[in-house]
């Protein structure tokens, strides 16, 4: 492979790269590397250990002889991709068989905003478009039949309550008119940034959509919007400013109200997307031969299948557990860990044998090297069936690098985050969390974070399904653009968890509505009376203080598997989670206490949220304000 750094020049100035004039007439001599032919950053942004890498997985693939057939299904239209979003953003009732039952999408639009809307509106008018091409036997909704039952539906609840009376009227309906009005979308969803309190650079703001920001800063500030391309080497320290109600990480809510993040997630992805005009498409699923046994091909959903036969509850593939636990036997203070390959055959018959004795308990680990171990990680993670970072998003996450600012970068990586399959998801924090205990033993190692980036981004973004061929210069493009990513990943990986406030807002003006109409149902009656029936088993042992008897500021807190099973606590404005906590773990034996220590948290259960994990920080008064009618309950985070 032509080593492009030698034919390329990093201007700061700039931002750019640009191909250097001498060495360009000499492309076919593939002169050898040489850091010394730039005076400008080429040393600090070395691209060797790259090129290195993706050498050594060439060979690796010829040495094993064993690569996946790949079949790449036929490319769909655009109308077929945009359907499949819809279905995946939760809005496949608005269309097709289920066209008649969108009262749920109706709430679901209606917590929507500018931005976010105008990305769903784009997505139904292609999908309407090709429908009525293909001459759909079913009915044909016009999007603004859909959008105006929205409105009327918003019209009806306090989170649209701002709209104006007269905006059901049909000349509304103009080419240019105001999309915000075109789909019922109240000002209170569309937040401006303040204008008289400046935003710290390095502060992330979670409350307002990460596309409203985007597109209000793109309109007041176009000529600075853009930042240089020179800051490779400086990662701005971000930082996630406190908010008294407690910030969500992934895995802090129930599943069916993580399932609504996802859809608002992907959506909110894709207007960040539209505001600077980058395609962001679903990739169709490759048709490929998977194995459904053994450790390395195989799918992670399969490998964790057979390993929670083993060990239950168990999230991450014991083989990728029991790889970066030798590499760490070994001592991260090894210089060039995870750069310096393994010897290829000795790598081929190690394969050979974890597949017949890994499960057996038979495999001697004491045998292998370390920098093997190592290889043997990035093999088992190169040969995924469907890459860690997932088929559908993976081309999403190698356009992040064509947003214009780093903090739009982070929060793009944020979302995309939230949209990986939870054991995709668990397998690469597994990963970044052992990355990052390698940079820390940098002046050792000589791995730092820039290094480390470079050699493990060929073997998370290379994926062969994706039939991706660049000219030279679009191979030192992916290069730049996929080992930025992966520093981003490592550096920022404790912010990427969070679920963005303004997400789980919408959530619960979702929640808060459907409650409003469940209540109407029969069916529901019968579960409430079954929730009720549930709740008297917190209530057994204090039926003398009933929620009657619970003055105002005061919450009663269950803990059911504790000694002190119910506790009411007055609301002060100081009184956080942890302190609640505390008082309980206060009535337990010493061992006890030590040994539910960081194994209990206090959840927010019901009201407008199904159930919600809350951290230490949480100031408890606050939350009551927002969510009055949630239960308050000690327990375990479940496996």
């Amino acid at each position: 492979m032509v080593r492009l750094v030698h034919y390329f020049r990093f201007s700061r100035r700039s931002g750019q790269y640009t191909m250097n004039p001498e060495s360009s007439k000499n492309v076919a001599e593939k002169p050898p590397f040489d850091r010394s032919s730039s005076q400008d950053s080429l040393d600090d942004l070395s691209f060797e250990d790259y090129w290195t890498e993706l050498e050594n997985i060439k060979k690796s693939r010829e040495n094993r002889h064993e690569e996946q057939e790949v079949v790449v299904v036929k490319e769909p239209d655009e109308g077929e991709l945009e359907e499949e979003w819809l279905k995946d953003a939760g809005l496949s009732n608005l269309f097709g068989d289920c066209a008649g039952d969108s009262q749920e999408s109706m709430v679901f639009l209606s917590t929507l905003t500018r931005t976010q809307a105008a990305a769903v509106q784009k997505r139904f008018e292609t999908v309407s478009q090709t429908m009525r091409k293909k001459n759909k036997q079913y009915q044909i909704p016009d999007v603004r039949d859909i959008f105006a039952q929205q409105r009327e539906s918003t019209e009806k609840v306090p989170y649209g309550s701002e709209l104006d009376s007269d905006r059901t009227n049909e000349n509304k309906y103009k080419e240019k008119h105001d999309l915000a009005s075109d789909l019922g979308i109240s000002e209170k969803n569309s937040p401006c940034l303040p204008e008289d309190v400046p935003a710290s650079e390095t502060d992330i703001n979670l409350e307002i959509s990460f596309a409203e920001q985007a597109a209000n800063q793109k309109e007041t500030s176009k000529e600075k919007f853009r930042e240089n391309k020179d800051e490779y080497n400086s990662l701005p320290n971000f930082r996630l400013p406190k908010d008294k109600t407690g910030n969500t990480r992934i895995g802090d809510l129930a599943p069916q109200d993580m399932k609504k993040v996802c859809c608002l997630a992907l959506i909110e992805l894709t207007a960040l997307y539209d505001v600077f005009g980058i395609e962001l498409k679903h990739q169709k699923a490759v048709k490929m031969k998977t194995k459904d046994s053994g450790l390395f091909g195989v799918p992670l959903s399969v490998l964790l299948e057979q390993d929670q036969k083993r060990v239950p509850g168990m999230r991450i593939p014991l083989i990728f557990q029991k790889l970066i636990s030798r590499i760490e036997d070994g001592g991260l203070e090894t210089e060039g860990l995870l750069r310096i390959p393994g010897a290829a055959i000795r790598i081929k018959n190690l394969c050979q044998e974890l597949e017949a004795k890994f499960y057996e308990g038979t495999f001697n680990w004491e045998s292998v090297k370390q920098h093997d171990a190592a290889s043997l990680l990035k093999l088992f993670i190169r040969e995924l069936p469907q890459p860690l970072l997932s088929l559908e998003y993976l081309k999403a996450f190698q356009a992040v690098q064509n947003l214009p600012s780093k903090k739009q970068q982070l929060q793009a990586l944020n979302l995309l985050i939230i949209l990986l399959p939870e054991t995709n998801r668990d397998t690469l924090k597994a990963l970044l969390e052992f990355l990052q205990r390698v940079i820390d033993n940098r002046e050792k190692n000589k791995m730092t974070v820039r290094n480390v980036a470079m050699v493990m981004a060929p073997n998370l973004f290379m994926y062969p399904g994706l039939s991706i061929k660049p000219n030279e210069q679009g191979e030192f493009v992916m290069a730049a653009g996929t080992a930025s990513v992966m520093h981003f990943l490592i550096k920022y990986q404790q912010l990427l968890w969070t679920i963005p406030k303004f997400l789980v807002t919408q959530v619960r003006k979702q929640n808060t509505e459907n409650h409003k109409k469940d209540k109407k149902d029969k069916a529901m009656k019968k579960l409430l009376k079954k929730m009720a029936y549930d709740r008297e088993k917190y209530e057994k042992q204090d039926k003398n203080l009933s929620d009657a008897d619970v003055p105002q500021g005061v919450i009663r807190v269950q803990a059911p598997h504790l000694s002190k099973v119910s506790m009411a606590i007055q609301l002060t404005e100081e009184l956080k989670a942890s302190d609640v906590l505390a008082r309980f773990l206060s009535q337990e034996s010493g061992v006890v206490q030590t040994l539910k220590k960081g194994e209990i948290f206090l959840y927010e259960i019901g009201g407008n949220i199904g159930e919600r994990c809350l951290e230490d920080d949480t100031y408890m008064k606050d939350l009551y304000q927002l969510n009055p009618n949630a239960e308050w309950v000690i327990k375990s985070k479940p496996l």
